[in-house]
This record gives C-alpha cells, sequence and structure tokens, in this order.
C-alpha cells in the first residue's frame, strides 16, 4: 500500500517536472525588448562669417544736385504754356509756367473800376464836408469804401502775379508732372527741378577718420557710369556720431564741372587714412 502510494507521488512529480521544462525553454528563447533609442545632440550650425568692419567695406556714395524742389501751382487755372522741356536748362527767373488768368485778369478791371468810383466819392465828400454840406459820417464811410476797393484791386493783383511761375534758381527741370492745356488745381505739383551747377555727395565713414578727416580734404570719386575717376572735396563733417556703427556722416562736393555727370549717378569713394594712421 506504501509503495504504491509511494509510486503514485513520484510519478506526479516527475509529470510536473516535464510541463515545467517546455514554459522555462520558452522564457528563455523569448526576445529581449528592444533598447530605447540613444538621444544624439542636435548638429551645431557652423558660424556666421564676420562681417566686414567699416574701415575695410566699399564706400558708396551717390551724387545729388546742391538744390532741389517740386514747384506747385499756386492757383486754379489752365496751363497755356510750359517752356522748357524736360531736361532742358534753364536761368533765375525765367518763366517755367503760364497759365490762362482770363478770368482773373478780368476780375482785376472789375476792383479797379469799383476803387475808382469809391475815390471819386470819397473826393466829393471831402469837399462838401468842407462846405458843411455833408455829415462826418458820410465823409468816413466814403474813405472807408475806398480802401476797400483798394484792398480789393491788390488782392486781384496778387492773384494774377501767380498766374506765371518764374525759377527760383538756375538749373534744370527733371520732371514735368503737367501738360499745355490741362486745368490744374491749387497745391498741384507742376515741376520737378534741380540746381546742378554743383553736385554734391554724402557717405559714411568710421568715426576713427575725425582724427585726421578736414573739411575742404580731397580725395577721389570713381563713378560707375561714366568709368572715370573724379576729384571731390570735402564740404561739411555730420555733427554727431552714431554710437552703434561708429561712423559718422560726410558731405563733399565734385571739385569741377563736368557735363557728362548728371543727378543720381552712384559710384566707389576712394578715401583712406593717411599712412601710419591707426
Amino acid at each position: 500500500m506504501k509503495s504504491s502510494v509511494l509510486r503514485a507521488a513520484l510519478g506526479l512529480s516527475l509529470g510536473w517536472g516535464l510541463c515545467a521544462v517546455p514554459a522555462l525553454a520558452a522564457d528563455a528563447v523569448k526576445p529581449a525588448p528592444p533598447a530605447a533609442p540613444v538621444a544624439r545632440p542636435a548638429p551645431v550650425p557652423p558660424p556666421a562669417p564676420a562681417a566686414p568692419s567699416l574701415d575695410k567695406r566699399e564706400i558708396r556714395a551717390q551724387l545729388m544736385p546742391r538744390r532741389y524742389t517740386t514747384l506747385a501751382a499756386e492757383i486754379g487755372a489752365k496751363v497755356s504754356r510750359l517752356p522748357v522741356a524736360e531736361g532742358a536748362r534753364f536761368s533765375a527767373g525765367q518763366t517755367l509756367v503760364a497759365f490762362d488768368c482770363t478770368l482773373q485778369q478780368a476780375q482785376l478791371n472789375k476792383a479797379r473800376a469799383a476803387l475808382e468810383a469809391a475815390d471819386k466819392t470819397w473826393s466829393a465828400n471831402k469837399r462838401l464836408h468842407e462846405l458843411n454840406s455833408v455829415g462826418k459820417v458820410e465823409l468816413d464811410v466814403s474813405e472807408a469804401e475806398a480802401a476797400k476797393a483798394r484792398a480789393e484791386v491788390a488782392s486781384n493783383q496778387a492773384v494774377l502775379s501767380k498766374c506765371s511761375t518764374p525759377a527760383p534758381f538756375a538749373g534744370r527741370v527733371a520732371e514735368q508732372k503737367v501738360r499745355e492745356q490741362q486745368y490744374v488745381q491749387a497745391g498741384q505739383a507742376l515741376l520737378e527741378i534741380l540746381d546742378d551747377s554743383v553736385l554734391e555727395l554724402e557717405f559714411i565713414v568710421p568715426s576713427k577718420w575725425l582724427a585726421w578727416l578736414k573739411v575742404g580734404g580731397g580725395f577721389q570719386v570713381a563713378i560707375d557710369e561714366t568709368g572715370k575717376t573724379y576729384p571731390a572735396k570735402v564740404q561739411r563733417i555730420g555733427a554727431r556720431v552714431d554710437p552703434v556703427s561708429q561712423s559718422v556722416k560726410l558731405a563733399a562736393a565734385i571739385d569741377g564741372r563736368f557735363g557728362e555727370l548728371i543727378a543720381g549717378m552712384s559710384g566707389r569713394v576712394l578715401m583712406a587714412p593717411p599712412a601710419g594712421t591707426p
């Protein structure tokens, strides 16, 4: 009885052992979990090339007229003549725009007639006042009417003087903004004009150049459009230094008259510190 019980217990333990072996084998061949990805540092961009200092940078400048302006109409009228064509030269005081002022002339004639009548009334009242035939109030009123008519004449004369636009200086017509027989309003742009008797340059230089820069100092400028080099002189030095860029503005002028140069051309300033200057 005991031996049969022992055999049964031994068989049961062997059965459990045989069942456990496949389970352990299955656990042994189970694939390992995937490894976590390794974080890689982001690529560092290459450093940007340093901007060249102002000392080594090319200095550019543009030719500018000494004076320039836009002429506008001062009255509303029709343009009758534009004596100076676009691009042509004119002298100071020359008429650049003429208007049709027939209406303004008629208003002036009317004001002159009213003034003549007011003056005659005042003169007659003065004579009558001397004869005690008219009162002082009536005399004063006639005098005021004469003054009013005189002011009206002056006003119409001022308007009539705006019927032509004279040149404020000698120069050239840069652009015509209206055409003949065109009606314009007061304030409307008519012409752009410029004085190119002296062509100026404006450019930026390092502020440390102030140690040797002087007004009247000469240098050269190479103009792109002509391919030639021209002499120039420093006219003005800026009133302040830019604290960020450590630069200062210079104004210069072309030294001489060169017919091929016109406003708007640009070029390279040939200016450098004297030898031995830091």
